[in-house]
């Protein structure tokens, strides 16, 4: 199954300094078809302006990775962590039993995310916080796994969960291709250009950027550039 879900179909909320929009139930957003895709729990596309962010807030017993499309978020945590992560990079929370940080934007440009949640396999132990700078040039024409609960994903960021996120920049024309198993739950997003989605036969969808693509039952998922696109995917039980 290959299930588009336009940008324009997605919960919105715009409180001036974030302009949200959500994938899935979120806040005030609540929508019973749209409650989680698997152990995806959350997917938001924030808009934060210049100069603002979210001041210190707690979380607990999810995983929660950042992928910053545009500008670059600044961390700190009560753990003492502090890190700044730029455009096509990522950061990996692991809220465990408890954590408390603020993520501002202290460019001079609106920053642009993906916040992405993903329900832990365990609740509770150590929280942790990391990140990480992945070179543009390896995901060129394929997929790279950027956070994965797996130990065998090389230098892809850790998080608690069964589930992989990857990156890819694909160029008009061309076509990359990812394995999975059929009874997992893929989410798929170009944060820029147009795509076609397909099984590898017959069936096959057009999505325009910042639309979310949910696909199951598949064993392969095929994705082409309709025009210069930056991608990433959610691989999740």
């Amino acid at each position: 199954m290959i299930e588009l879900r336009p940008f324009e179909s997605l919960g919105a909320a715009n409180h001036g300094w974030l302009d949200a929009h959500h994938h899935f139930s979120f806040a005030s957003y609540h929508d019973p078809e749209r409650t989680n895709w698997g152990r995806l729990r959350v997917w938001n596309d924030d808009t934060i302006a210049a100069g603002t962010g979210f001041p210190p807030h707690p979380h607990r017993d999810m995983e929660i990775v950042t992928y910053v499309r545009q500008g670059a978020i600044s961390h700190q945590d009560n753990l003492g962590n502090k890190g700044r992560t730029v455009a096509g990079d990522v950061q990996v929370m692991s809220a465990g039993s408890g954590i408390q940080h603020s993520e501002y934007n202290l460019e001079k440009e609106d920053t642009t995310i993906f916040q992405i949640w993903i329900m832990p396999e365990q609740r509770g132990g150590e929280p942790s916080w990391g990140t990480r700078p992945f070179p543009k040039d390896d995901r060129a024409g394929r997929f790279v796994t950027l956070a994965s609960g797996a130990n065998d994903d090389g230098d892809a960021l850790p998080i608690r969960a069964d589930a992989r996120v990857l990156g890819a920049t694909v160029r008009a024309g061309e076509t990359v291709t990812y394995e999975t198993l059929a009874g997992r739950h893929a989410y798929l997003v170009s944060t820029r250009g147009r795509i076609r989605v397909a099984d590898g036969a017959s069936e096959a969808v057009e999505a325009a950027a910042r639309d979310g693509v949910a696909i199951t039952g598949l064993d392969t998922i095929s994705v082409t550039a309709l025009e210069d696109a930056e991608l990433v995917l959610v691989d999740a039980a």
